[in-house]
């Protein structure tokens, strides 16, 4: 029998504000392009690709930056034992109409646009060289259900040792990001791994 996962740590980017399990820990007026930046810039990553990507690659990029601080991650966990699963309701609709717009005079096919999902789980990726299992979901709304299901799949299968899970979308200035770290150790104010706490937490924290 598969031993109880919990989650471990947890991270909400929404609004100007970003938490870590639950504590507010930035927060600053602006634009959602002017807030990704300052968070970059705070997180003291050095990445210069992150000035490449879009705001959704962004944020799902930051998101797990600030999941992962202080977790010892890398440490703890070979390349292949992480796995990715995303989710969220539009992909990269917001850059796609982007993209419309500047095409409505003419062709422009020398216009990159650097989005869609898989990009942003191929950066994290890169970023932390993960070469586990991924898969980026498109839904209506948040679903803990599925979430859950899918995940201890890859557990009970072994295919993990601890997944990076979650939600991340942007339109416009509508952005959220709500990241799980799961792992099957049980730390200090762990929860267990459910999907009616996944559901609770979200309805807790959609700021």
């Amino acid at each position: 029998m598969q031993p109880a996962l919990h989650i471990t740590a947890r991270c909400l980017i929404t609004r100007n504000k970003a938490f870590k399990n639950g504590q507010l820990i930035f927060e600053q007026p602006g634009s959602a392009d002017e807030f990704l930046n300052a968070v970059y810039t705070r997180s003291e990553v050095s990445y210069p690709k992150f000035h490449k990507m879009d705001q959704l690659c962004k944020l799902g990029f930051l998101a797990t930056e600030l999941l992962l601080k202080g977790t010892r991650h890398s440490e703890k966990y070979g390349e292949t034992e992480t796995g990715l699963v995303l989710s969220n309701a539009n992909a990269s609709l917001d850059v796609d109409l982007k993209y419309a717009k500047t095409i409505q005079s003419g062709a422009s096919p020398a216009l990159f646009v650097y989005t869609l999902p898989n990009i942003v789980i191929g950066e994290i990726s890169i970023r932390w060289h993960f070469k586990g299992e991924n898969a980026f979901f498109v839904f209506k709304q948040f679903d803990g259900n599925f979430i859950e299901k899918y995940v201890s799949s890859l557990f009970e299968n072994n295919l993990i040792k601890n997944c990076i899970c979650g939600w991340v979308d942007y339109l416009k200035e509508d952005y959220r990001a709500l990241l799980f770290l799961v792992e099957a150790s049980d730390t200090e104010n762990a929860m267990t791994f459910t999907a009616d706490k996944l559901n609770q937490l979200n309805q807790q924290e959609h700021g």
